[in-house]
């Protein structure tokens, strides 16, 4: 769950003193997501979601996560926006931690979603790349592949408890990925976190994108990797050819890809699916077991490495050269 931080009603009920958002009816916690603390707030003016930051949220980051979706909401985006102040800041403090009231987005995630969804999330990532062109703000991706290898020395001695064979199998991934690492593709902000539990639906159609606390700048292609990973494995993890030329074919409804970006996705792919594993991999090791967190398996990520690491061509995600 995703409650880290208890919230008294006498704490909360003080801070929303501070802004101009009516008083507590009530709040609970909401137990998806693995980074902050969340809870839906209701008052007698509307509803709120009160993010507490923590674990590998940094405060100086906050202006960025902040900042881009104010700049993606007045750019045609749908997404919660921070609630400001009557002092006008929008970061506040609650229970020692650093907060933020954020505005509520009607909608619901996809536990199921069909190819159409994965069109219309393409769609709304490269809607999303575009808007986010002029942001001022940014800020240097913390989980790329320059920052892989610390987090895999800390996992490697114990990575064979998880799978006999993992550490040389994690090992030469890396160590591939570090070398043959693109660097010269089209970037600008990332979302670096679309998955199905970050974008809500109302019908068929998009209804917002939300938890922008891993927006950074980088390669755009990467973000399209991640989406290809997070939206179009099975749970028997196969892929599903059918959801990626969906995802595919919706984003270039919108930003058509380069012929090199094309051509970077199998090894972009790989790395997004090895930074996915090692985040999964170093928690399933370190966190206690019964503590109040969702430990995701890290076999789900191996699986997606193995079958990225069989790739020849891009035209196996569903998209053809131009």
């Amino acid at each position: 769950m995703a409650v880290y931080t208890d919230v008294s009603e006498v704490e909360l009920g003080a801070l929303l003193t501070e802004y101009d958002a009516g008083e507590l009816l009530s709040y609970k916690g909401i137990a998806e997501g693995s980074e902050n603390s969340n809870y839906l707030v209701h008052t007698s003016k509307a509803a709120y979601i009160l993010t507490l930051y923590e674990r590998r949220v940094e405060r100086p980051d906050l202006p960025f996560f902040l900042g881009l979706m104010e700049h993606l909401a007045g750019n045609g985006v749908t997404c919660p926006l921070p609630v400001h102040r009557r002092d006008g800041k929008v970061i506040s403090e609650i229970a020692g931690r650093p907060a933020a009231l954020i505005t509520f987005l009607e909608g619901m995630w996809l536990r199921k979603p069909a190819p159409k969804h994965c069109r219309e999330v393409g769609k709304a990532m490269a809607g999303m790349h575009l808007a986010a062109q002029g942001f001022d703000l940014t800020r240097p991706n913390a989980l790329t592949v320059g920052d892989w290898r610390p987090l895999w020395e800390k996992a490697k001695p114990r990575a064979n408890e998880v799978e006999p064979g993992l550490e040389a199998e994690v090992e030469a991934d890396l160590t591939a990925l570090e070398k043959e690492w693109p660097v010269d593709l089209p970037s600008g902000v990332i979302h670096a976190d679309l998955f199905p539990d970050n974008v809500f639906f109302l019908g068929e159609r998009v209804s917002g994108i939300i938890d922008f606390y891993f927006a950074c700048n980088d390669l755009l292609a990467y973000d399209i990797a991640t989406c290809i990973n997070a939206w179009c494995f099975e749970k028997d993890g196969s892929y599903n050819l059918t959801k990626g030329t969906a995802l595919l074919e919706g984003y270039q409804s919108v930003r058509p890809l380069t012929t090199p970006e094309i051509e970077a996705l199998p090894l972009l792919a790989r790395g997004s699916a090895l930074r996915f594993m090692l985040t999964r991999l170093y928690d399933w090791l370190t966190i206690p077991d019964g503590a109040l967190v969702n430990k995701r398996d890290p076999m789900e990520y191996v699986r997606r490495l193995r079958f990225h690491r069989q790739i020849n061509s891009p035209s196996e995600y569903g998209i053809g050269i131009i």
